[in-house]
């Protein structure tokens, strides 16, 4: 009976270390979805140009790093366990979760940066993504352009100084033409 007993408190030993580790799992798999959410979302805000998606945005993002604090706490549990044996991963997802929190810290202090504060004033202005494209395709079809005005300089030149040769060559044909008939 005692073996019974024994044999059944290992199974069920077993039984609960698979069940965590399960459960680990399925953590891993939330956290890593969660973290590409949360980053898609984020390029969506920042290619964002009207004020009610980028506002929408902020609102999913919150949603996105509050699902990521939860499951931050539960591997914080776990990792105070002595349960797990090994928490490599559950520190890099820790540490991935803790990532994003910072990048959202920064979401939120420029949101809550008032527009005429002087933090606001000091910023340098914001460029929407398209407006700031447009400025580098203007900057890089006036470099061309200056480039052609150069080759164009240097082709001119080039005339000029065959033109001019051209002359001298004709002026001296033309002289060693009338010194006979002289």
């Amino acid at each position: 009976k005692q073996w019974y007993q024994r044999r059944v408190a290992i199974t069920a030993g077993m039984a609960d270390k698979r069940k965590l580790q399960g459960e680990i799992d399925r953590c891993h798999k939330k956290v890593g979805e969660g973290v590409e959410s949360f980053k898609e979302t984020w390029k969506k805000l920042q290619q964002a140009t009207n004020p009610n998606q980028k506002e929408k945005y902020e609102q999913d993002l919150k949603k996105e790093i509050k699902k990521l604090q939860r499951l931050r706490d539960q591997i914080k549990t776990w990792c105070a366990s002595n349960e797990v044996k090994d928490k490599r991963i559950l520190l890099e997802d820790r540490k991935l979760i803790e990532t994003q929190m910072e990048t959202f810290k920064v979401l939120e202090r420029e949101t809550k940066t008032k527009a005429y504060s002087k933090e606001a004033l000091g910023l340098p202005a914001k460029i929407d993504p398209a407006e700031k494209e447009r400025c580098e395709m203007r900057e890089w079809l006036n470099d061309i352009i200056d480039q052609l005005n150069v080759e164009i300089d240097k082709v001119e030149c080039d005339i000029e100084t065959i033109k001019a040769q051209n002359k001298k060559e004709k002026s001296t044909d033309c002289d060693s033409a009338l010194i006979p008939l002289l």
